[in-house]
């Protein structure tokens, strides 16, 4: 297994450069202008002393090279120095990726916005696998039951109506049409400034955290939900479940230990593959609910033309989705011992 971990994360470095070179690619070739936000009024030679400040004179290939040298190189060195409040190298006139429109480094707003993102995305993914997966279970150990018809009814509800759709009517319920002196009364717009101090201030955070997180949840559980009901089934005919009734094991361990540890295996890479499309799919929500995350972020990078940003988030992206499949295959091992990696 170690070897196996080593060797993939060996192979991901040339794959995350061959990815980095084709999102720097795409965006450098695509028909965004950082000047175009400006007013008409400022000259073209003022333009072009622009352009040229924010290094655009130079060839495709020289910036993807400073690109690869600050993001790889520098933005480690400075987080490492951070971590252990010392300095490694030139600190002062270490060049790193910055943004356009703020001139910030863009991992410093990456950094500031990942919590908002990580307690509404995470905390709606965490639910929303909690919610499928008994789900899944029973729907699949009690096939064509009413359980089995009202949960396939709503999966089938939750993965078509889009997050945008669930997002306003829950707004609409739960923050138009209940009276604003009432606890059910949820906020439409996430406080991003607020700080949990008390237990006032936790009841608040846990009130604005409700709408984003079900909208999320509700989402993944309807397709998690149908994987998992689909693997148990196909596990519940196999004939090593027949052999254990035989034994005479209690349903319950035949079932909860048996059938739902192989009915895992590909579930395990369903989840593992879309906490990626977790936080790529939060950016609707993060809109409606005026969430300060990172899914605004590049939002915002993408309006104001603002390429470093937006190459930066993407490329971090896929990072997550080269990390977590092979996290998924470190998982297959572990739940399945007929599988080993030599």
């Amino acid at each position: 297994m170690l070897n196996f971990t080593i060797r993939r994360l060996i192979f991901t470095i040339p794959t995350l450069l061959f990815i980095s070179f084709i999102i720097f690619f795409i965006l450098d070739t695509a028909p965004n202008d950082p000047t175009g936000n400006l007013p008409l009024t400022i000259p073209p030679d003022v333009r072009e002393k622009i352009r040229i400040s924010l290094g655009l004179d130079a060839p495709m290939y020289v910036r993807y090279l400073l690109w690869c040298n600050q993001f790889f190189i520098n933005e480690p060195l400075n987080i490492l120095g951070e971590w252990f409040n010392t300095c490694i190298g030139d600190c002062e006139n270490r060049l790193r990726v910055r943004s356009w429109s703020t001139r910030s480094p863009v991992v410093d707003l990456i950094v500031e916005r990942m919590p908002q993102t990580l307690w509404v995305v995470g905390m709606s993914y965490v639910v929303g696998i909690l919610i499928a997966v008994p789900i899944g279970v029973i729907s699949a150990y009690k096939q064509y039951s009413w359980f089995d018809q009202l949960g396939t009814l709503i999966s089938m509800i939750g993965f078509s109506v889009p997050t945008f759709f669930t997002g306003l009517l829950m707004i609409v319920i739960f923050s138009v049409m209940m009276p604003n002196d009432s606890w059910a009364w949820l906020p439409s717009i996430y406080d991003t400034t607020h700080k949990v101090t008390d237990w006032n201030s936790f009841v608040f955070q846990v009130r604005q955290m409700i709408m984003p997180v079900m909208v999320l949840a509700f989402f993944n559980a309807a397709q998690l939900s149908r994987f998992m009901r689909a693997s148990m089934l196909d596990n519940l005919s196999q004939d090593y479940v027949r052999t254990a009734r035989a034994k005479g094991l209690k349903e319950r361990v035949v079932v909860l230990v048996h059938v739902l540890r192989n009915s895992m295996i590909p579930v395990v890479t369903v989840i593992a593959l879309g906490v990626p499309q977790v936080f790529g799919g939060a950016i609707i929500t993060e809109q409606i609910f005026k969430v300060n995350g990172l899914g605004q972020l590049l939002i915002i990078g993408i309006q104001g033309a603002d390429i470093p940003l937006v190459q930066t988030l993407t490329f971090i992206f896929a990072v997550l989705i080269v990390l977590f499949n092979l996290v998924a295959d470190i998982l297959y091992g572990l739940l399945d011992p007929r599988i080993r990696y030599e």
